[in-house]
């Protein structure tokens, strides 16, 4: 263990498709950060994610940064749509009873029909019901349907940070924002479990709650020892990665305000939505923050859709200031969907197009995929309702046209942005002190350098933009995607 500095955080953060392990004050700042893809094995009994080579390589990445930062807290960060059947022995390989479905695995037919009945509303819910294997009660009711037995005898059925929390201590919670995380099994308005809960008898899988902030237990010794940490290092309940970045700001003291997070996925969380505006059928969710109040969420996979629209031939480097301005000026336009998601957009899922004279070349279809995820964002903050003050981050800001081009198409908005992209894990980091908290935590923010040139031709871009979304479709378009 390093012998000098003030102690930090040991943030797991835990994405669909990578996986990272940071070293982070207690304030927030991000001092190392090691990171790997995420494994996938095909099966059988369904494609998984490879829980002991995780481990494997989660525990060697703490033991690494032990070595050179002072560790005594360690808290877990997730996705939302992951959940781990478990037996009673966090010392059995990875304690899993079953394998933990990739949510981007197909159903086996017949599996939607039964369980569409048995999912409750629209808050019992959280969400419309999505793609692939997505929903931690559509992969538990999958896995009772494929191996009762196994079920039956299982102990219980933890979300992402829970899982990591009872691996390191043995000890099991429940937490309300990774449930509330369109699990299907967590009614947040209501702070009850959805009947599917009951209904199937899963109650039995379920810990008691902890809050995100509450110290789960102290290291299993032979974790401890593994580690290279003090058997006195705590871990923490841990939170949803969303949720989480969205408690970087709340602990900032901001409030009145729509967060953007960008990448594989654009969503949108605000803590003025009333839960009456959610719309289910416009990717609208309904979301907890880390102290288990509603949050109004939306979601549209951005990330899948610029890919998409650039190309596989997409240029390294930020996209020109020329092409967007050129793209604009001639009325090129990307219509939605180009994935297997309406996302905001009801029927809209793989009919993508590209309408007026297309891009001319590699560059301008990289342009078009920042415009349309810049007009993305902005649907997702109209649904949202009226945030005066708006701030983004996220993988998008890569690109400093991002920025510019949403506070461009939202000129009566504050946009400020978070340069910093590592929000999931200060916002987990700053869990640690949550309790002892009597000032609002530090944060620097930037506003976008406005793009002057564009100012009078956005407005009428994206309302044709939008028109051009809502007629029948009967224009021929430039190019379709499939």
């Amino acid at each position: 263990m390093a012998d000098s500095g003030d102690t930090c955080v040991a943030v797991i953060d835990i994405g669909k498709t990578n996986v990272k392990v940071n070293a982070v004050t207690t304030d927030g700042h991000v001092l190392e950060t090691l990171s790997s893809t995420n494994p996938v094995l095909p099966g059988p009994p369904w494609r998984h994610h490879d829980l002991d080579a995780l481990r494997d390589w989660v525990f060697a990445s703490i033991a690494a940064l032990a070595a050179r930062h002072r560790l005594d807290t360690i808290v877990c960060s997730g996705h939302g749509s992951g959940g781990v059947l478990v037996n009673e022995d966090p010392g059995d390989g990875s304690g899993a009873a079953l394998p933990m479905i990739d949510y981007e695995q197909p159903l086996p037919p017949g599996l939607d029909q039964a369980y569409a009945p048995l999912s409750g509303s629209f808050f019992d819910r959280g969400s419309a019901t999505m793609l692939g294997a997505t929903h931690q009660a559509r992969q538990l009711f999958w896995m009772q349907r494929a191996e009762p037995q196994t079920v039956a005898a299982a102990r219980w059925f933890l979300g992402i940070p829970q899982y990591w929390a009872w691996l390191l201590t043995g000890n099991a919670v429940s937490e309300s924002s990774f449930l509330g995380a369109q699990s299907h099994l967590w009614n947040v308005v209501e702070q009850r479990w959805a009947p599917i809960v009951t209904q199937l008898g899963w109650q039995r899988l379920m810990p008691p709650f902890a809050k995100a902030w509450e110290t789960v237990g102290l290291l299993r010794p032979e974790i401890a020892r593994r580690l290279g940490l003090a058997e006195t290092a705590r871990v923490l309940a841990g939170a949803h990665d969303s949720s989480l970045n969205f408690y970087r700001y709340q602990a900032a003291g901001l409030s009145d305000v729509a967060v953007v997070s960008t990448g594989t996925w654009i969503v949108g969380f605000s803590d003025r939505t009333p839960v009456a505006r959610l719309d289910e059928h416009r990717g609208m969710t309904c979301n907890s923050d880390v102290c288990g109040k509603p949050l109004g969420g939306v979601l549209t996979m951005g990330g899948r859709e610029f890919v998409a629209i650039a190309g596989a031939d997409a240029p390294d480097g930020p996209v020109l200031r020329h092409a967007v301005e050129r793209l604009i000026a001639q009325g090129t336009f990307a219509l939605p969907s180009f994935g297997s998601d309406d996302g905001l957009f009801p029927g809209s899922a793989g009919r993508g197009t590209m309408f007026g004279p297309p891009p001319a070349d590699a560059m301008e279809r990289k342009a078009l995929a920042l415009i349309y995820c810049a007009l993305l964002t902005t649907e997702c903050l109209d649904a949202l309702g009226d945030c005066r003050t708006v701030v983004l981050d996220g993988s998008f800001l890569r690109d400093p046209l991002y920025a510019a081009l949403v506070a461009g198409l939202l000129p009566d908005r504050h946009v400020f942005f978070n340069r910093k992209g590592y929000g999931v894990a200060s916002g987990a980091a700053l869990l640690a002190e949550h309790a002892e908290r009597t000032a609002p935590a530090p944060i620097d923010l930037d506003k976008p350098e406005p793009l002057t040139t564009l100012t009078s031709l956005l407005p009428t871009y994206s309302a044709r933009w939008r028109s051009l979304i809502q007629n029948d479709r009967s224009l021929t378009p430039a190019l379709t995607l499939r």
